[in-house]
């Protein structure tokens, strides 16, 4: 099973580069799935291991939500301070704090947002779904061009009050052969060009991608890419599951800004804590890739 693992994990790196050795050398012997790609976007050079294969999400998918809100505000279709009112049918289990707020409490769209992301608030991010739909952000995703990111659904909650029956389930997610994906599927390689549209203020306008990307600068997980990094900004949206760990972002570092999104799936043993293996190997890899491809 290793064996076939790895050979998922590395035939999509055969160029036998410096950064491919150092990669192969740190994925070999890990029991997981690999994908990831990043990008100079200073210089354009690029390296990816199964880049445009589609991967489970989990909670970065956040990312691709916002940038529907985003584009809705600009359009008129909402306003930022249209309240979101919390309910007990709605709230779920997991990250975030808006699952312990009293029923009836309302908060403005914008701070929902920002919850979503630097807290990756579960029960926000199913507030917002309900206000804009999952289908809203799927088709915003096709339209710009990416054939893999889609939301699949509402969250459920991490077992603690699992909703025993999914909801908010979207027309890509009603396909039984998205099931697998749980809320969302991207490629590393998609996710890499959402980070590089907002880093080129091209996702809605300048100012709102600078905004998206201040939110993202504030998010609070920074247990994977950039981990042990020092004196450097890192915008990211982290994703976990029992048996995944994703990050994608984009490091603000002296070599130049590298963006980059990780997944690693198959991890064999549950942990949440901060030393998880796939964050670990997460975090190796993206200084791999900073120091590879920066300038």
């Amino acid at each position: 099973m290793l064996a076939s693992l790895l050979c998922c994990c590395l035939c999509a790196a055969q160029d036998n580069t410096p950064v491919d050795q150092q990669v192969r050398a740190k994925i070999q012997g890990f029991a997981g799935k690999v994908s990831l790609y990043a990008k100079n976007l200073n210089t354009g050079v690029s390296y990816g291991v199964s880049a445009q294969d589609p991967v489970r999400t989990a909670s970065t998918i956040k990312l691709a939500i916002m940038v529907e809100c985003f584009f809705e505000a600009a359009e008129g279709k909402l306003k930022w301070t249209d309240p979101l009112r919390v309910t007990a049918d709605e709230k779920v289990s997991g990250s975030g704090i808006v699952q312990d707020l009293s029923d009836g409490d309302e908060l403005p769209i914008r701070d929902m947002v920002d919850l979503m992301i630097v807290l990756s608030d579960n029960t926000a991010t199913n507030l917002i779904l309900n206000r804009i739909g999952g289908n809203a952000v799927n088709a915003r995703m096709a339209q710009l061009g990416f054939e893999q990111i889609r939301v699949m659904r509402k969250i459920l909650g991490d077992g603690t009050n699992l909703k025993p029956h999914p909801s908010g389930i979207t027309d890509e997610g009603a396909k039984p052969e998205n099931k697998r994906w749980g809320i969302g599927r991207s490629s590393p390689r998609e996710m890499v060009a959402i980070l590089e549209k907002l880093y080129r203020g091209e996702l809605v306008s300048k100012a709102a991608s600078d905004e998206m990307l201040a939110v993202l600068k504030r998010q609070r997980d920074h247990d994977g890419i950039g981990r042990d990094m020092k004196d450097v900004t890192i915008a990211n949206k982290s994703g976990a599951l029992d048996h995944l760990r994703s990050d994608v972002g984009i490091i603000y570092s002296k070599r130049g800004p590298i963006a980059m999104a990780i997944t690693v799936d198959d991890i064999p043993d549950i942990d949440y804590t901060p030393d998880n293996p796939g964050l670990l190997l997460i975090s190796s890899l993206s200084e791999i890739l900073v120091n590879a491809l920066g300038q």
